[in-house]
């Protein structure tokens, strides 16, 4: 067999996990042409065209998902080895790392952590995905380096560490005409209701809380995100239920009042959880020192 160069299938882990030729090439800090130029010697090397151009992107080949584990396992026994000579160097450091989490965290936490690398390691840069059911596949593949958020569905082969306790609460216009300033559960019950039903926000939490208080509510929106709810809020007489610290931010964008509901919901731990696999890479440990020290975890 003609040789495999390293940088070959750096190209192949990137397609494979970005799905895009444009994206592995700046990932990897190359010009696309150089990026495509090694992708046909892939191709050549194994005799297959490995990836296909679709509508949802480079999608690999049967043969690409055969020889992905393999070649991924070459690049993770590299990383460690270089890990374990040279460490990772925050202020020195040009790599990206990609993080899974809510809607919610985007606008929490992520204004704090960029301006913490705009100071101590600027050539660090974050790309964001939404939680969904597909991330415990990612950061098994690598192709998500940490998750943040609420994912009590993670199998064994993953770390999780506690960043905070959340709990939540209840937001009404406060132009709400039968509501100033405190609810009561009579009036939870008799008002209508948004709801937002998203991965990682422990939403579920509520809905079987609810369910076993048996504590009725008239849902009459389900939204598929944050981005709307506060705006939604203060110009209806709905209700919704977020989570305590989304709830402090859209208070100062939008008219809503928060109230304390009136039944108890148990406390959800928003965590950082990442792959056994990457454990003990340098840069992926950084990042979680820098995320725990951020925002309370030890």
């Amino acid at each position: 067999m003609a040789k495999l160069d390293l940088e070959w299938i750096a190209v192949f882990d990137e397609v494979y996990k970005t799905a895009s030729v444009t994206r592995a090439a700046d990932r990897l800090g190359i010009a696309q042409a150089a990026a495509s130029t090694m992708l046909n010697k892939l191709r050549a090397h194994f005799g297959d065209r490995l990836f296909i151009r679709t509508a949802q992107g480079m999608l690999p080949t049967p043969h690409a998902q055969r020889v992905y584990p393999y070649l991924r396992e070459v690049l993770a026994q590299l990383d460690l080895a270089q890990g374990s000579r040279a460490g990772f160097v925050p202020a020195q450091a040009e790599r990206s790392f990609r993080i899974c989490m809510t809607d919610i965290s985007e606008v929490v936490l992520l204004p704090a952590l960029l301006d913490h690398l705009r100071r101590h390691a600027p050539g660090v840069q974050i790309e964001t995905e939404i939680i969904s059911s597909d991330s415990p596949r990612r950061l098994e593949d690598g192709a998500v380096d940490l998750a943040v958020g609420f994912m009590p569905q993670l199998d064994a082969g993953f770390y999780q560490q506690t960043l905070f306790m959340q709990q939540f609460v209840c937001l009404a216009s406060q132009s709400h005409p039968r509501i100033d300033g405190r609810l009561t559960r009579r009036r939870f019950e008799a008002e209508a209701h948004a709801v937002v039903a998203t991965s990682g926000t422990g939403h579920a939490i509520v809905d079987k809380t609810l369910a076993r208080l048996g504590v009725k509510r008239q849902v009459v929106v389900r939204l598929s995100g944050f981005l709307s709810v506060a705006r939604i809020v203060a110009h209806t007489e709905l209700l919704v239920i977020v989570p305590s610290i989304l709830g402090e931010i859209l208070a100062t964008q939008e008219p809503v009042q928060r109230l304390a509901l009136p039944f108890a919901l148990p406390a959800y731990a928003v965590k950082q959880h990442w792959h056994a696999r990457f454990h003990a890479d340098a840069g992926n440990a950084w990042l979680r020192r820098t995320l725990a020290q951020l925002f309370g975890g030890g």
